[in-house]
């Protein structure tokens, strides 16, 4: 994510507690994130990892896709490879690419992911519940585990699914996983 969207971002974020009257102690609590943590986020002293922004995201009621969507400018009808943005969780080593920007006038977008070698990123429940997702790896392999069943991909599969509950990502080869997600807002 370049630094202008890391900023804008940090600015969203600190609107959006602001909008519903929170002060940091009050996000802390409902987010189980440390208050200077969240501090030094809005104030765009750190990145944001994968599931710090899951976290959030939860507490706001809002797709990640959704929350980095209010950051950017208006979408484009046609979004060149090299335009699209591209977020990075150094920490976890998840690589999340906008191919179709989402826009709030629309249900549907579609995103490219890599996980690296061992990554293993946990989300304790969706950021809208009921969230339908359809996930298709390209290459590598990918345990995804959604509200407790675990499902091995592998090139070619696609899974469909619906999340109401915690899911888990975690590729347990000796290469990165890349896949496309299909997310349709509920």
């Amino acid at each position: 994510m370049g630094d202008d969207l890391e900023a804008r971002l940090a600015r969203r974020l600190s609107e959006l507690r602001q909008e519903r009257g929170w002060s940091l102690d009050d996000l802390a609590s409902r987010a189980d994130v440390s208050r200077s943590t969240l501090s030094r986020l809005e104030r765009g002293e750190i990145s944001p990892t994968a599931a710090l922004l899951g976290k959030l995201c939860v507490v706001y009621e809002r797709p990640m896709s959704r929350l980095l969507a209010e950051v950017e400018p208006e979408p484009p009808q046609l979004v060149r490879a090299a335009t699209q943005p591209v977020w990075r969780d150094r920490a976890t080593g998840f690589t999340r690419r906008g191919v179709s920007p989402p826009h709030p006038g629309l249900r549907g977008e579609v995103i490219e992911a890599t996980l690296e070698p061992g990554a293993d990123i946990a989300y304790e429940e969706p950021p809208v519940p009921g969230l339908e997702h359809h996930l298709w790896v390209f290459d590598g392999a990918l345990t995804l585990t959604v509200g407790g069943t675990a499902s091995s991909l592998t090139p070619g599969d696609c899974l469909r699914y619906r999340l109401w509950g915690p899911s888990r990502f975690v590729n347990p080869g000796r290469a990165p996983v890349r896949y496309a997600l299909l997310i349709v807002l509920p």
